[in-house]
């Protein structure tokens, strides 16, 4: 008889290195002491965790937990302990840890372990940002109400080689350490993604069309024919257009379109496929009354590639037509362009964009070089000029580089593209922010207004326009500006809920500018100006009370004290942390 084999139910933990590759091609002696060291760390956590490593090949670990619990809290002891370990090094030589944890059946075989709850585990290491935690549902649902962490639903999620979807969700790292900051009478965050109303427009997402190309590699291609068909339909007016941004996180994820209208506040949802071959391209789309379910209409267009561009706008002005929009004179010789008649430059446009959408300093180098290709190709394209201008200004708002030149650089790009078309949202935007930058408000004020009224549903547009009014001394008008960015991209960054918190901040509401900015720290634990903002709004808000005491200004201690542990460095900390202890 077969011997039966040695099962058991256990909490697993999963664990790897963002960018290993990276950081071992650029510098291998380095990177494997900065593991080794980190790996240590881990280690002993974990065993203080009541837990212990089962495997730890090249940059991955394995480990199991006597409990969910343990394993949750042993994971963000981790994550916190290598975050401030990776605050003393560079950037580029930063080592983020991404983990997974799962509850579920093993096969035991002597130490190791085997079988769907190590894969599962392994495939939600891969679902995490660096520095960050993905578990999965049965885990959730052990530790839901026994941990001071907040947790984000990211939804079921379709994983290699695992029969059936796994529900995911993202462990909220800093809601703990800054619930431990919270001051008197301070409320929970409103942030809780409610079901949003239907605008009183017509409303419409454009999904991710799937890549249906034999080459996944294709990608960056069905997804720039989706970015080209949003920014036209954004363009329209009597139209309500949730952003790219938050579009693309429904990206290769089965949901329905009545949980997709929830979420995102809309009526009607675009979806379709692409197919590229040869000198061939066929894409179907079809539109559907997420409130209803019933598909309006569908098509299926096959074509040569040199048509794409009247293609779009085939699309285009079939939901228009189908949804009886109106159109001002503007709008219907702005929705659809043709952006370039050489299709080698277009192709090098969407590689830029695919690199573009990712804000670190590799990832726009390689967006630069496509988009210089594109205007090399063709000197007259004005859109892949703004871009390539964007990557500069980026590069000096983060300081990837002590070029001094990088502001000239992105004006006269900027300049180049107005020159050749002034009909785009996002030149005029480029344009003032470099008019913030030399102190210009007037002239960036008006950019901003032109670049929303050329496209009055670019979020991006708008969070830019907040910032513009905020230097310009104009709060108010900052704060109805930003909130239209966050209703036009529920799935917002953290960069506007600092903006929202400064328009509080700024209009004398503090205890809702320290909930906001507390919920931005949240979503981007090493956001350094936000700890300051922090600080200083439970600073004010201190001294207004009419019985002030050393306790009630802890928050504000603690906050620039967390900020001073990521980036010692950071000189405006310290003259607040002095004026505080004054």
């Amino acid at each position: 008889m077969r011997e039966a084999m040695e099962r058991k139910l256990t909490a697993l933990l999963s664990a790897d290195v963002k960018g290993y590759s990276r950081l071992m091609g650029e510098d291998e002696e380095t990177t494997i002491r900065t593991l080794t060291a980190y790996r240590q760390s881990i280690a002993t956590l974990i065993v203080q965790h009541r837990g212990r490593v089962v495997d730890s090949p090249g940059d991955n670990l394995l480990a199991e937990f006597a409990s969910a619990v343990d394993a949750v809290r042993g994971a963000v002891e981790i994550q916190r302990d290598l975050q401030v370990k990776n605050a003393e090094l560079p950037p580029e030589r930063r080592m983020e840890f991404r983990i997974g944890i799962n509850v579920g059946d093993v096969v035991v075989e002597g130490e190791r372990l085997y079988g769907d709850g190590v894969n599962i585990a392994a495939r939600l290491e891969a679902l995490a940002e660096g520095g960050g935690i993905c578990i999965a549902g049965t885990v959730y649902d052990q530790v839901e109400n026994k941990l001071s962490l907040g947790y984000e639903y990211v939804g079921e999620q379709t994983v290699k080689n695992i029969a059936k979807p796994v529900r995911v969700y993202r462990v909220r790292i800093e809601a703990e350490s800054l619930a431990t900051a919270q001051g008197p009478g301070e409320v929970n965050s409103p942030f809780q993604s409610p079901a949003l109303p239907l605008p009183e427009k017509p409303s419409l997402i454009v999904l991710p069309f799937v890549n249906l190309s034999n080459d996944p590699e294709q990608g960056y291609f069905s997804d720039g024919i989706t970015e080209d068909i949003t920014t036209a339909l954004s363009r329209i007016s009597n139209l309500f257009v949730i952003s790219r941004n938050s579009a693309f996180t429904y990206k290769g994820k089965a949901a329905k379109a009545q949980d997709i209208s929830r979420a995102m506040g809309v009526r009607y949802v675009l979806e379709g496929s692409v197919r590229k071959a040869g000198e061939r391209i066929r894409i179907t789309a079809q539109l559907i009354d997420a409130t209803t379910g019933y598909h309006l209409w569908s098509e299926r267009y096959d074509r040569p590639l040199t048509d794409i561009f009247a293609l779009q706008d085939e699309i285009v002005q079939r939901i228009v037509t189908t949804l009886r929009l109106q159109l001002t004179l503007q709008e219907q010789g702005h929705i659809v362009r043709k952006r370039t008649d050489n299709l080698e430059a277009y192709d090098a446009f969407l590689r830029g964009m695919e690199y573009y959408w990712h804000t670190t300093k590799e990832a726009h180098a390689q967006a630069r070089q496509m988009f210089e290709k594109a205007v090399a190709l063709d000197p007259q394209y004005a859109e892949a000029y703004t871009r390539l201008g964007w990557t500069y200004w980026q590069e000096g708002v983060w300081r990837w580089s002590a070029d001094p030149q990088t502001l000239e650089r992105a004006l006269a790009l900027v300049q180049q593209a107005l020159a050749l078309d002034d009909s785009l949202p996002a030149a005029h935007s480029l344009l003032s922010m470099v008019y913030v930058r030399q102190q210009q408000y007037d002239q960036a004020i008006a950019e901003g207004e032109r670049a929303i009224a050329l496209d009055p549903n670019n979020a991006d547009s708008y969070a830019t326009q907040s910032t513009v009014l905020h230097l310009a001394g104009r709060p108010e008008e900052a704060l109805w500006v930003v909130e239209q960015a966050m209703r036009l991209n529920p799935h917002y960054p953290s960069i506007y809920l600092f903006d929202l918190g400064t328009a509080y901040h700024l209009t004398g509401r503090y205890a809702e500018a320290i909930v906001t900015i507390k919920e931005a720290l949240i979503r981007s634990p090493n956001f350094l100006p936000a700890y300051r903002l922090l600080a200083w709004s439970y600073w004010v808000q201190w001294l207004s009370q009419q019985s002030p005491t050393a306790q009630t200004l802890e928050p504000a201690v603690a906050a620039i004290q967390r900020g001073l542990t990521l980036n010692d460095s950071f000189y405006r900390s310290h003259i607040t942390l002095g004026y505080i202890h004054l």
